[in-house]
């Protein structure tokens, strides 16, 4: 993973639509001796003082930290003295801790509340982080004394400084600190110019999901929502310009779930389509342009590296360290799963011919909706009835944080008097077993128009014992808020998501290492999603559902007759959300195996999808990918580049570890401290292999056990 100091330019810019001014984005900054961005904050933690910081301090606080790690890196260029770990790695890792601070919350709010001001921020900033991170990279005399410390000191350096000393001399490298000069100025050009279109990328997206909104003229054509799913859909109609009483919003992927329940079959062809073509084709909102010239770009970096493609440069520094080896994984899942999915389609089209008639086709916008008629009739359930059973606000505090205090002997205590940047976020104090505060944790549960789609975790700042910084995490998810003074209900996908995203925010809670570049999540994208995985597995064990799944008015806990019938029917046609991964990274790895010369244009795109869809067995009609290219953000507009495989690789890893904390005692706190100890404390301080292998035994990911996890 890059050194955060080199990768500035890659931050994804947030893909929300900016159509919610904040009122301080018309107030001018505060002075900059008194930019409340600019001073270390004198809340808790260090923690962000959103009561005082105006929309207009940041560009202003993130000039002035481009400007004091400018300054600092010609302080340690212009050292007279001979190089060595104190005066030029260190140094060089604390070179930009004004800009780290002030870019970790701002680039926060372009993911989470994406306001007209905060995207003209991002507009103005963008070149100029992506013009240091060059500077940086480039800068000759900055690597030749980094490299002089590597030549002499790597032997004799132990632990954390000598990874350190290892990660920053190789971010050098692969950034081209050893190319001739014309290649280096020409890998200059080309991330500046992937910076930009990585910010289209983050514009035109979010505008084409929401100009793509289904726009529904009665509650007659709802039929089969909940009066709670009907009345956010009037809620949404209301906050995009009331073109109709109600509307249907369109989230990032392929499939949307309100599928599962829409009785007017035109209504659910309407809203996939609505899905599948928000930007593709030749209108204002194609990012296939975007796609093509980004794709191109990525295969001639990889190429000036050395490199056959961007997929061979960019997996070097993985736990699979090759395209080879990441494509022999997904063919053994695709020879096992094929089969499984069209029993499967050929299961859901007979059952919905009983009423349909015999000559009724299947199309993929039927699928949930059938799929979820069979599920209730096999299993006498539905999606509505288990919904009062999680209520968001006991999913996280009786199931979320009970497992972590069980597991790893957390506390959490929420803190009223810490301001956020949004009225529905929430703030906890987490607390050690020792009683001593540990990091603090925030919530940003719920949708709005600036936030983009999907779920995540990301710091304001990060554990470093050099910093004497404790971790500021936070999740963000973008579950529907219920009407005011109603409980928010989840479906069992939210729940899982929540202890996802917790996952990731563990990874960054529990971190004890030194220096900030190494901590919490900063480890190889084939491994950061182990941890998430993992703590999905939390949700299903009985002593935490109990504790969380309770009835919203009553407190009753789940009925176990209806809890063995949702549990047993989780993996029920489990081959379709295998199938849809599958297909989205066969696609990311296709487009990023391709050389420069090879690489289809914009009129090309969609018949490229096909054929690499072809060539690896997966283009099924009734199980289109789960992002599709034009709207596979992962991909083009965040840090997954040839890396979306690593959410099936490290669901390998996860399942291995459950089955041992399974084996061992599921919430044994003994277990718990081994996996914080071993692996999640660990950051990037050490092989991650080694890692996994000293907790679970295993030398190698054992791949048969995704497979049982899925029921496959």
């Amino acid at each position: 993973m890059m050194n955060p100091k080199l990768k500035k330019n890659l931050l994804t810019a947030g893909l929300a639509s900016a159509v919610m001014l904040s009122t301080a984005a018309t107030r001018p900054a505060n002075p900059p001796a008194t930019n409340p961005l600019l001073q270390r904050s004198s809340l808790p933690f260090g923690a962000p003082d959103f009561s005082k910081i105006k929309n207009a301090d940041y560009l202003p606080a993130l000039k002035e930290g481009i400007r004091l790690q400018r300054a600092k890196i010609k302080k340690i260029v212009n050292d007279k003295r001979k190089p060595t770990f104190a005066n030029t790695i260190l140094a060089f890792e604390q070179s930009g801790v004004t800009l780290d601070r002030v870019s970790s919350v701002f680039y926060g709010l372009t993911s989470a509340d994406k306001t007209p001001e905060i995207a003209e921020t991002e507009k103005e900033i963008t070149p100029l982080m992506t013009d240091l991170a060059n500077e940086i990279a480039f800068n000759a005399k900055l690597f030749k004394r980094i490299k002089y410390v590597y030549d002499h000191e790597y032997k004799t350096l132990k632990g954390e400084d000598k990874k350190l000393l290892e990660e920053t001399y190789k971010d050098f490298v692969r950034a081209g600190a050893l190319l001739p000069a014309d290649k280096k100025a020409r890998m200059e050009q080309i991330n500046k110019r992937i910076s930009a279109l990585q910010q289209d990328w983050g514009n035109l997206l979010p505008d084409a999901t929401n100009n793509a909104v289904v726009w529904v003229d009665s509650k007659e054509e709802l039929a089969g929502l909940s009066d709670a799913d009907i009345a956010q859909c009037k809620k949404d109609a209301e906050s995009r310009g009331g073109k109709a009483p109600y509307c249907i919003v369109i989230i990032n992927t392929t499939q949307q779930p309100i599928l599962t329940h829409l009785d007017n079959r035109d209504l659910r062809r309407r809203v996939f389509e609505a899905s599948v073509h928000r930007s593709d084709g030749s209108g204002k909102y194609n990012t296939f342009p975007i796609v093509s010239e980004m794709a191109r770009l990525r295969a001639e970096k990889g190429e000036i590296m050395g490199y056959k493609d961007f997929a061979s440069y960019s997996l070097e520094r993985t736990m699979a360290k090759t395209p080879d080896n990441v494509m022999s994984f997904l063919r053994q899942l695709i020879a096992n799963y094929t089969p499984k999915a069209d029993a499967e389609t050929k299961a859901i089209e007979d059952y919905a011919r009983q009423t349909m008639g015999t000559d009724f086709k299947l199309e993929p916008y039927d699928r949930f909706y059938y799929s979820a008629k069979m599920k209730k009739e096999q299993f006498n359930f539905s999606e509505n009835d288990v919904k009062p059973y999680f209520n968001i606000d006991s999913v996280l505090v009786n199931g979320v944080f009970y497992a972590a205090h069980r597991a790893y002997g957390l506390s959490f205590k929420e803190r009223k008097d810490i301001p956020t940047y949004h009225a529905d976020m929430k703030v906890f104090e987490v607390i050690d077993k020792d009683g001593k505060p540990l990091a603090l944790f925030y919530t940003d549960y719920f949708r709005r128009p600036t936030k983009r789609g999907g779920a995540w975790m990301s710091s304001f700042a990060k554990q470093s014992r050099q910093r004497q910084q404790l971790p500021i995490i936070y999740n963000v998810c973008n579950s529907a808020k219920a009407p005011e003074g109603q409980p928010t209900l989840l479906t069992w996908d939210e729940v899982t998501t929540m202890f996802h995203e917790f996952g990731h925010a563990l990874h960054g809670i529990l971190s004890n290492c030194r220096y900030n570049s190494l901590s919490g999540t900063a480890v190889a994208r084939d491994f950061v999603e182990m941890p998430s995985q993992f703590n999905e597995s939390f949700a299903t064990i009985p002593e935490v559902f109990n504790h969380f799944a309770r009835h919203t008015e009553t407190g009753a806990p789940m009925p176990e007759a209806l809890k063995e019938k949702m549990l047993s029917s989780i993996n029920f046609q489990s081959a379709y959300a295998l199938g849809e991964n599958l297909a989205a990274t066969c696609l990311d790895l296709q487009w990023h195996m391709l050389p420069s010369s090879q690489i289809p244009t914009a009129d090309q795109a969609a018949a490229f999808e096909a054929k690499a869809l072809t060539n690896v067995g997966l283009l099924n009609h009734q199980i289109p990918p789960r992002y599709s290219t034009s709207y596979f953000n992962h991909v083009w507009g965040g840090g997954y580049a040839a890396g979306y495989y690593s959410y099936l690789w490290t669901e390998v890893l996860a399942d291995n570890i459950a089955e041992y904390f399974a084996e061992h005692g599921a919430l044994n706190p003994e277990v718990g401290q081994a996996l914080r100890d071993k692996i999640l404390s660990r950051g990037n301080t050490r092989d991650l292999m080694q890692s996994f292998t000293e907790f679970t035994g295993l030398k190698s990911p054992n791949t048969a056990s995704l497979l049982k996890a899925r029921g496959l």
